[in-house]
């Protein structure tokens, strides 16, 4: 047998590497929804003006205005967005890009993936997610929610004392999933001692 059939075989039938490509592809996909849903809701979240049943208003004039008509696609739009506040720059949004488009190679071609192997390895790929959902937010949270509560008047927060709770989320996800035996465990047994001294 061909040496790279016997190897595609091999990736495909051993549960071990099944099971790998597969946790970490759907990771993978994941984790850039909670980026695309991070890039889209916060540039959104300006343009409410109400709440009702169960669900904010949004002011969907003004957003078009000012979001969705910098690009045909609502992603790049809020890309843009954020790139006109200063908060990110051209080359997050390459960054962005490359990371949709490997997306879209797991959603397309997972067989051959799963198979023949990532061209590109998928881990570095998660760092420059997580940096950029990290960069996002931290830039939300200093520009946007700190200025308009009041809580923090007169307050000087510093940049490394802001830690978003979307990337904790994704950061404990990315540990759980593809960590050391001990940094996949570390939260699940804090959450067991937190339910023990509960009762």
């Amino acid at each position: 047998m061909e040496e790279k059939v016997k190897q595609a075989w091999d990736n495909f039938l051993d549960p071990t590497k099944l099971r790998a490509s597969l946790i970490v592809f759907s990771l993978f996909i994941t984790a850039l929804e909670m980026l695309k849903d991070s890039i889209t809701e916060r540039p959104k979240e300006l343009f409410f003006n109400g709440f009702d049943k169960g669900k904010w208003i949004v002011d969907e004039e003004k957003y078009k205005a000012e979001v969705l008509s910098l690009n045909r696609s609502p992603v790049y739009a809020s890309l843009e967005w954020f790139k006109k506040m200063g908060a990110i720059d051209e080359n997050d949004i390459s960054i962005f890009t490359e990371l949709k488009e490997f997306r879209n190679e797991i959603a397309h071609k997972m067989h051959r993936l799963i198979t023949e192997g990532a061209q590109k390895d998928p881990i570095p790929l998660f760092k420059n997610l997580s940096e950029l959902l990290n960069k996002l937010e931290k830039w939300w949270i200093r520009e946007i929610e700190i200025p308009t509560n009041p809580d923090f008047d007169g307050q000087e927060v510093n940049d490394e004392a802001i830690e978003p709770g979307k990337s904790i989320a994704i950061n404990m996800l990315l540990n759980i999933a593809l960590g050391s035996e001990e940094e996949s465990t570390l939260y699940y047994k804090e959450y067991l001692k937190l339910l023990k001294n509960a009762n």
